[in-house]
């Protein structure tokens, strides 16, 4: 299942021309406000029409100016969850969760049903009512609805921005499953990098109405000059596996292409679970000999991949034994160390740089 977007649209001062194709899984859409993410979202869903374009998801053509098709929002088959959740108030869980059947059209199907509830976790809320959950509980019963329209593309407009850490905290792992689980490719609009970094399969960069870059997470979000909101939030993403953990000084050992990691907080994860494990770059030293007496758990050997100037600093990549690792480098230092493409180096990494809320689960696990 993918998405292909090719539109332009005038508003006023503001021209968006974007063109994008994504594949199955979460593809976010990125960039600081004002750069055209909302009204992609829109244009998608068809509550806009684009000046000329095209649209197409799971081989159905949604939109195509030049052929004269504009297919109206209730015959897409595109399910949408806002910011806020947008249940009917004086209706049940149960109840709410059934518009989303017969806004889709579709019948009483009771096995989609409970394989809705029990992937979202909302089976014992059915018979409250939205004023009695909380703002993750209502968001998603959201996500329900929408699934249960049995969409062939779900549209998540900042789902998280009106919820606080511990709403997050609790949702997250849901929107990881659904990924995951669901079958349906996923447009996520964010600003948060690190929500960003968890969840996504695909970056889309905006910038000014046009995209600026696309491609894998892990390869767009190590880049500073892409990641235009905080730079100094760009970093590695690894994908790893729980190997083991130590109760006496309550590190978890991960394992990946990458080498060791030593992290805290993980305690609760099963041998063989599948993480995605952000570094942010600004927590990456570099250091061309192996350390000795640091407080540091986690060091891994590699080479210099690329160096990108950026003002004052550097942002230098690491190839540790295929894995990309991006570290932030004052100019200074480059020349000190004689960083240049090739040379052996050492990564450092403290465990206390990790932060267990985002790292995400990946599925399926991996047998130890």
């Amino acid at each position: 299942m993918s998405i292909q977007v090719d539109v332009h649209l005038r508003r006023g001062a503001f021209a968006l021309d974007a063109a994008f194709a994504a594949g199955p899984g979460l593809t976010a859409l990125f960039g600081r406000s004002g750069s055209g993410k909302t009204t992609l979202i829109d244009l998608i869903a068809g509550l806009a029409r684009p000046d000329h374009g095209r649209i197409v998801t799971d081989g159905a053509t949604l939109v195509d100016s030049a052929a004269g098709i504009f297919l109206p929002p209730h015959r897409r088959r595109v399910g949408v969850v806002f910011q806020d959740a947008r249940l009917f108030p004086h209706l049940s869980v149960r109840t709410n969760l059934g518009y989303g059947r017969v806004f889709g059209r579709q019948q009483a199907d009771p096995a989609g049903f409970t394989a809705v509830t029990e992937m979202l976790g909302i089976g014992h809320l059915l018979d409250r009512r939205p004023a009695g959950l909380s703002g993750g509980e209502r968001q998603r019963v959201a996500i329900g609805r929408a699934l249960l329209a049995k969409p062939r593309l779900l549209l998540m407009d900042e789902p998280l921005a009106a919820l606080d850490e511990a709403r997050k905290a609790e949702i997250l792992p849901y929107i990881e499953r659904l990924r995951d689980e669901a079958g349906v490719p996923i447009v996520y609009v964010s600003h948060a990098v690190a929500e960003v970094a968890r969840l996504a399969t695909t970056v889309i960069v905006l910038e000014a109405g046009r995209v600026a870059a696309s491609g894998p997470a892990e390869a767009i979000l190590r880049r500073a000059d892409l990641v235009p909101i905080h730079e100094a939030e760009a970093g590695a993403l690894l994908d790893m596996v729980v190997a083991g953990a130590d109760p006496e000084t309550r590190l978890t050992r991960l394992t990946g292409q990458a080498g060791q990691l030593l992290v805290p907080g993980l305690a609760a994860r099963a041998i063989g679970t599948r993480l995605r494990v952000r570094i942010p770059a600004r927590d990456v030293l570099v250091a061309t000999e192996r350390p000795r007496g640091l407080s540091a758990r986690n060091i891994l050997p590699g080479r210099v991949a690329t160096l990108t100037p950026s003002g004052a600093e550097v942002s230098v990549e690491i190839d540790c034994n295929g894995a990309l690792i991006a570290a932030r480098v004052t100019a200074a230092a480059i020349r000190e160390l004689d960083l240049a493409p090739g040379r052996p180096v050492h990564v450092v990494i403290k465990s206390a740089a990790f932060d267990p809320a985002g790292i995400g689960t990946l599925r399926p696990a991996v047998a130890i």
